[in-house]
């Protein structure tokens, strides 16, 4: 993997990581169209997952300075990811071998956006700002349904809150603040299994994780920021249209024979 290729996957990593498009199918997109299919890049992917994370904790450090209580609610709404991951990883890893799969959850889901706005209408304008427990864990048993790639898991914690009666704003914080321990426990994982497995990285590959990770910290600072104002105002259609053109596009290259990976 060269230096501008770390740097590519770093600025998808960055923007997609919190929006509600799916991560992972445009990993597929930007990992095959340059060609980088190795156990390095596979890592790469996951462990530069902690600069988005670090992106989270400084627009919010408030947040997470403010009581206990912030954090019972997150480890509640963590624990339904953290048992079906622990269960299901083999499964969830086959899963993520087969792009049609991605292609197809996220055409799906991309028709289901564009009618979120009106299922959820009344939330907006009558939307909860805080986040009780019973609810916390709803939330994070609609985190699960993210372990089919595709799915989003923005996405799936979003709506999820909508369900719970919480306006967009908040819902959407929501599933920023769940994304710390979900995705800081996934990269650990990842990391731990690499190095289990007798891995170990070059003075070179280290380089490229610290670029990787410094990137999607200051991209994913601006796409939250953007995120949340472009939610606020337009609602989630225009990412129903966009994810219904992505996944149409990866479920025409699946049936023309393009050999698209997910490592």
């Amino acid at each position: 993997m060269s230096i501008l290729q770390a740097i590519l996957l770093a600025i998808v990593e960055g923007i997609t990581e919190f929006l509600p498009v799916s991560s992972t199918g445009h990993m597929i997109i930007v990992e095959s169209v340059m060609g980088i299919h190795s156990d390095f890049t596979k890592t790469f992917t996951v462990a530069i997952q902690l600069g988005a994370i670090l992106s989270v904790l400084v627009l919010y450090y408030q947040r997470f300075l403010k009581n206990i209580d912030f954090y019972v609610k997150l480890l509640v709404a963590f624990l339904p990811a953290a048992a079906f991951g622990l269960l299901f990883s083999k499964r969830i890893d086959a899963l993520l071998e087969n792009p049609l799969v991605v292609g197809i959850t996220l055409f799906t889901g991309g028709l289901i956006f564009l009618f979120v706005d009106s299922w959820f209408k009344k939330t907006e304008t009558d939307g909860l700002t805080e986040v009780d427990k019973p609810s916390a864990l709803k939330i994070g048993f609609f985190q699960c349904l993210a372990m089919v790639p595709g799915v989003s898991r923005s996405a799936a914690t979003i709506i999820g809150g909508l369900t719970q009666k919480l306006n967009r704003k908040t819902a959407a914080e929501f599933s920023f603040f769940l994304a710390v321990p979900t995705m800081f426990a996934a990269t650990a994982k990842k990391l731990f299994d690499f190095h289990k497995s007798g891995g170990g990285f070059s003075v070179h590959e280290l380089k490229l994780l610290a670029l990787g990770n410094a990137v999607a910290f200051v991209v994913a600072l601006i796409a939250i920021r953007s995120f949340i104002n472009f939610l606020t105002k337009y609602g989630f259609r225009g990412f129903g249209y966009y994810r219904i053109v992505v996944g149409l596009g990866i479920i025409l290259c699946c049936l023309m024979g393009y050999n698209l990976q997910i490592l």
